[in-house]
């Protein structure tokens, strides 16, 4: 018998080609592929497993075949692998629900993407992988949606994002893993960081170089994926994804990255890092690079649509922002806005608008960046310093979104968002330019995981910012998530703190708590 060796693992011709047959009677939709049927003499789950987009009949199951980190192929062979996956209604694996096989696609680093189907609404599930030769992957656990048209009880939503590698440990996500009762964890983005090692003191250290091609960005997620307390908060709980700018470039906008680079250019790296970013994370088929869009809508029962937008794909370049512009000019310049700018595209806005259309008790935006009025400006500076990378530089833009919550005469809507490293919490107003004005929608906006360290109260400097910010109730420059917990009567948030991030094992504490009533927008202190 002849044995093709690549690495440290090992391939059976006779079983290789036995495969490869096998797929070909049996799927006569796709093309045959020729499989390889590794023996593997290291452990191929080292990025652990995930779950995401929960369904009321199912979710998308996640892994990624990696023996060997770090080395140029990863140890696996340029084939196709066939990985088997297991769902059972237990932890012990004694009533299996569901099964089957999937492919360890070559051309997507041997990821896999199972969009399961045919189990129970609103109940938790056990899931795991195997491949011959090795030990099964780590069970995760995630929980299916409530069926159509019916209201639960309660919904239990986490949000979190922002997890810069270099800036410190993932603590949080460690203490996230451990809330009880989590039907999903949103994450608004950033979840690898494109930027080179700093080259000076930090927790924990990047390449040396930033990532341009596929083969870059693929080794940043696997050094972000490494970690074990992310690895455990996947495990957790269904992850709703989606991407912000470091996931490619900071701040890059639609076809413009910040740098002034020729578009056809940035066009070939955003499609490298969007594959990288696709080959990672358990979303659906429908949000691979180049096949569909990333905004959906997730339904769980009747009591909450979840609205994922696409902020960064499809708006225009931002204003003010230009290579060589110096932080002080920045500040000082003021977006001033113009038709045909856009933040979502035209058709993200229809189906945002339609998407309203429901009589669903609560709709909940989930996005990216900051959306309530905020002048960022802190203490004796007279000049008001708006956001332009965040809706605040997209005023217009703003404006149609919320006329469309005006126009269906909405009270029930929650954006949540990230991006800024703080907890913010406040009211998107109905005057955009008087945050004075009642409330239109409340905003939840969650701290990163680890970017900016430990952090404090406030960043320096703050302690008047809040005097200009009438619309905002808290603000705070910690690390941690956020909590919602949704029921038919209210909104309950909870914001969560982690005391230090410089240094493994930091303590999580609930900041503040907030409620919000489905018939009048805005948080109030609980």
């Amino acid at each position: 018998m002849r044995r093709v060796k690549m690495g440290n693992v090992k391939f059976d011709r006779r079983g290789l080609l036995r495969a490869g047959i096998g797929l070909s009677l049996a799927g006569a939709l796709e093309p045959a592929r020729l499989l390889a049927a590794p023996r593997f003499a290291h452990y191929p789950f080292t990025l652990g497993v995930a779950a995401g987009d929960p369904a009321p009949d199912g979710f998308v199951l996640w892994t990624r075949l990696l023996p060997e980190p770090g080395t140029p192929d990863g140890g696996m062979p340029a084939a196709d692998v066939a990985v088997r996956w297991e769902i059972a209604e237990d932890p012990k694996f004694r009533t299996i629900a569901r099964h089957g096989s999937a492919i360890a696609d070559a051309s997507l680093a041997h990821s896999v993407h199972v969009e399961v189907t045919g189990l129970r609404p609103h109940r938790p599930y056990w899931y795991r992988f195997i491949v011959p030769g090795a030990d099964p992957s780590p069970v995760g656990t995630a929980r299916t949606a409530p069926a159509p048209g019916t209201t639960p009880d309660r919904v239990r939503i986490a949000s979190a994002g922002c997890q810069n590698y270099e800036a410190g440990y993932f603590t949080a996500f460690a203490h996230l893993a451990r809330e009880s009762d989590l039907d999903a964890i949103f994450h608004y983005g950033d979840y690898i960081y494109e930027q080179p090692s700093k080259g000076r003191a930090t927790p924990r250290r990047h390449p040396a170089t930033e990532p341009y091609t596929l083969a870059d960005y693929r080794q940043r997620y696997e050094l972000y994926k490494a970690d074990p307390d992310l690895q455990a908060a996947h495990a957790a709980a269904a992850f709703i994804m989606s991407f912000d700018d470091h996931e490619i470039d900071d701040n890059w906008a639609g076809a413009f990255d910040k740098d002034g680079s020729p578009p056809e250019v940035f066009a070939r790296r955003k499609a490298a890092a969007l594959q990288a970013w696709y080959e990672h994370v358990p979303v659906r088929r429908a949000q691979r690079p180049g096949k569909g869009a990333m905004y959906r809508r997730l339904d769980y029962g009747t009591l909450l649509r979840m609205h994922v937008l696409d902020t960064r794909s499809h708006r225009s370049d931002q204003l003010c922002e230009a290579p060589g512009m110096t932080r002080a000019e920045l500040d000082a310049c003021i977006p001033i806005d113009q038709p045909g700018r856009t933040m979502l595209g035209t058709a993200q806005e229809a189906w945002f608008d339609h998407g309203l259309a429901s009589d669903t008790r609560w709709n909940f935006i989930a996005q990216q960046v900051l959306m309530m009025p905020y002048d960022a400006r802190k203490d004796g500076t007279t000049t008001p310093i708006i956001g332009k990378d965040n809706w605040g530089g997209y005023s217009l833009a703003r404006q149609r979104l919320v006329d469309s919550i005006r126009a269906r005469k909405l009270t029930n809507v929650v954006v949540g968002s990230g991006d800024i490293h703080q907890h913010i919490v406040g009211s998107v107003t109905t005057d955009l330019a008087d945050p004075t004005s009642p409330a239109i929608a409340s905003e939840f906006l969650a701290t990163s995981i680890s970017s900016n360290g430990t952090g404090g109260p406030r960043y320096p400097g703050e302690l008047e910012t809040l005097d200009h910010n009438p619309n905002v109730q808290l603000l705070n420059n910690q690390r941690g998530y956020q909590l919602y917990t949704v029921t038919p009567g209210h909104w309950h948030a909870e914001v969560k703190v982690i005391d230090q991030v410089d240094r493994p094992d930091g303590n999580v504490a609930t900041l503040a708590r907030f409620v919000v009533d489905p018939k009048r927008p805005g948080p109030q202190a609980a």
